[in-house]
């Protein structure tokens, strides 16, 4: 099946900080797409010609990649907006909790199909995901991811060290975790990620098992938290006297790859950020958690000075909107915090193409290239009326920025997935 579509288009190919040219925009474009994949993109007056037989649907907004999320936690919905403590106390009074529920399986299936249909009316089409220690609670997630044919990375946590009710042990967490592998490897537009919950969760067995399942399968992603809190920093020096910093906690048990993507980096050291850049593992910032959780503020300008490769996260629940696009703005005020002034086609890159690449499906989606699969969504300027009043006659950049720091689910005006509606505002 071919389908056509016509709007305003804007992606970002890499990193625009250097290279304005990664910019890439169509004022009037067209958008063709064939079996959900995309099949030519350009100006609306030179492709009509060649695809004059295909009926053209008129999006009205501006369309731009589907959001990835570089890391998330489905079984926090329902703790979002919990009040009063920093990440352990959190963790201890609000969301350990709230997790043991996932032994339910028929608890999980709820839970999943709401966190999905949630991403997709914010516009996000992609997402790294935390489940919980429970092997139903991933099943929950994938077999819904499947039916709605989203790409979806996620792996059984990790976390012998865990409170009762979210403990496994080595043994049954390596069981479990290739269980899983053997379950849904090739199915859909799904991936697997070991995930150990964060060092102080695991025991050193568990954390050298996890380094050896991450060698043993070379086509999943290692996805855990590192450096987040300032007492959750000291608190891993405490129980690992031997390491250099918190990343050489998990270098020492082969945690460090370019497959592993590591959540908030809030609190580096120099010498952790040379040793990222060195094995090629990413960061996902997750600047609405940091400033909910008082973590602090992502240094931008230190990821740069390393060369890091970074994504962007909403860290639902302790991240405060599912919304990437507002994310997006608040990444912005972070940056703000710490010297830089983020550039809205830089955001927009964390959010599409920067978080595709860290997730190693940057050959799929995240730019809106010939031979990517069809995800996008068309952003509404005009979605309030402080939106419409701030937009009215600027140029790209100024709307872009509006819609950033303005903008939330409201601005959702549709999402697509391979081609096909999946969301539609005006519709529901």
């Amino acid at each position: 099946m071919i389908q056509a579509f016509r709007a305003e288009i804007l992606s970002v190919s890499h990193d625009p900080q250097h290279d304005p040219a990664a910019i890439r925009h169509e004022p009037d474009g067209l958008l063709v797409v064939e079996d959900g994949v995309i099949a030519a993109r350009g100006a609306y007056a030179e492709l009509a010609g060649r695809y004059g037989q295909v009926p053209v649907e008129t999006l009205p907004g501006l369309v731009v990649p589907g959001f990835v999320d570089a890391h998330v936690h489905y079984p926090q919905t329902d703790r979002i907006a919990a009040h009063g403590d920093q990440l352990l106390d959190w963790l201890e009074r609000h969301i350990f909790p709230a997790e043991k529920a996932f032994a339910d399986k028929a608890h999980a299936d709820v839970v999943a199909a709401f966190f999905l249909d949630e991403l997709l009316r914010n516009g996000t089409t992609s997402a790294l995901v935390y489940p919980t220690v429970h092997e139903q609670s991933v099943d929950a997630l994938f077999e819904a991811a499947l039916a709605r044919d989203m790409r979806i990375v996620s792996g059984k946590v990790l976390m012998d060290l865990g409170p009762e009710g979210l403990r496994d042990t080595p043994a049954s967490g390596r069981a479990g975790t290739e269980a899983l592998i053997r379950r849904w490897r090739g199915r859909g537009r799904l991936g697997y990620a070991v995930t150990p919950r964060f060092a102080l969760a695991c025991s050193d067995t568990q954390l050298a098992d996890a380094g050896a399942l991450l060698a043993e399968h070379p086509e999943v992603l290692l996805h855990t938290h590192l450096a987040e809190n300032l007492r959750e920093c000291v608190e891993v020096a405490a129980r690992f006297p031997e390491a250099a910093d918190y990343l050489d906690a998990y270098d020492r048990f082969g945690l460090v790859t370019d497959r592993a993507v590591f959540a908030h980096g809030v609190h580096l050291s120099e010498r952790a950020g040379h040793r990222l850049h060195e094995s090629g593992a990413g960061i996902a910032v997750c600047p609405s958690s940091n400033l909910f959780l008082g973590s602090g503020c992502f240094d931008f300008g230190q990821a740069d000075r390393h060369g890091l490769r970074l994504g962007l996260g909403t860290d639902v629940g302790a991240g405060t909107t599912f919304s990437l696009l507002h994310t997006q703005g608040i990444a912005y005020q972070a940056a703000q915090m710490k010297g830089t002034a983020l550039d809205p086609f830089r955001a927009l890159w964390l959010a599409t193409g920067g978080s595709a690449a860290l997730l190693h499906i940057g050959d799929r989606v995240g730019r809106l290239d010939v031979g990517q699969e069809a995800d996008f969504v068309v952003l509404d300027p005009c979605a309030t009326p402080l939106l419409a009043r701030r937009t009215r006659d600027a140029g790209l950049a100024e709307r872009l920025f509006a819609l950033q720091v303005l903008g939330d689910d409201r601005a959702v005006a549709r999402t697509y997935l391979l081609g096909r509606c999946a969301w539609n505002r005006d519709k529901t």
